[in-house]
């Protein structure tokens, strides 16, 4: 008959440990402030604190902000990067960083220009074969279930409408590349 090991105590967390905990997360993960005390908070529920009695978090995040581990203006900067080279737009980068805990004017000035978000939409259709990329021309469910998709993906109606509508690449990318608000 197997004999199963008793299941793994984890260590208790002392001011010590708990630092060590968030050094260890900050060097392995590029994060924000408010993603790090949710990762701390997260460790002390595991190990049985509740939150009325758990050591204060704030400090130690300020420490780390301070000593220059956690760049919330860096993070969100690569985030959104990240995000608009794979095609999202504004709403989906809006809501990323405000899931990661970044602050409103720090989440708008990451966000991207006009230019950034209409390449990003573009990048998409390109990517998913919509409008004048896809060979459905004229295919009104499969137009409707493109804009969905692009809505889902968190770009402007108007710019959504502007792509799939669209006949001629070569325009598209003119589009993209107008800044209309200089």
């Amino acid at each position: 008959m197997p004999q199963f090991s008793p299941k793994r105590v984890p260590k208790p967390l002392d001011p010590r440990r708990l630092e060590e905990l968030a050094l260890a997360y900050v060097a392995r993960f590029a994060t924000s402030a408010g993603k790090l005390e949710d990762y701390l908070r997260r460790k002390l529920r595991e190990r049985g604190w509740d939150d009325a009695e758990a050591p204060a978090l704030a400090p130690l995040v300020e420490r780390l902000v301070a000593a220059g581990y956690v760049d919330d203006r860096a993070f969100a900067i690569a985030k959104a990067g990240g995000l608009l080279r794979r095609g999202y737009g504004g709403r989906r980068i809006d809501q990323a960083l405000g899931a990661a805990g970044i602050g409103k004017s720090l989440r708008e000035e990451a966000g991207g220009t006009t230019i950034e978000q209409r390449q990003a939409a573009l990048a998409l259709a390109r990517r998913r074969g919509f409008g004048p990329f896809g060979t459905g021309v004229g295919d009104r469910a499969l137009r409707e279930k493109q804009i969905a998709k692009m809505l889902r993906a968190g770009h402007p109606l108007d710019s959504v409408r502007q792509i799939v509508n669209a006949h001629d690449v070569s325009a598209l990318e003119e589009w993209a590349a107008l800044d209309e608000g200089a």
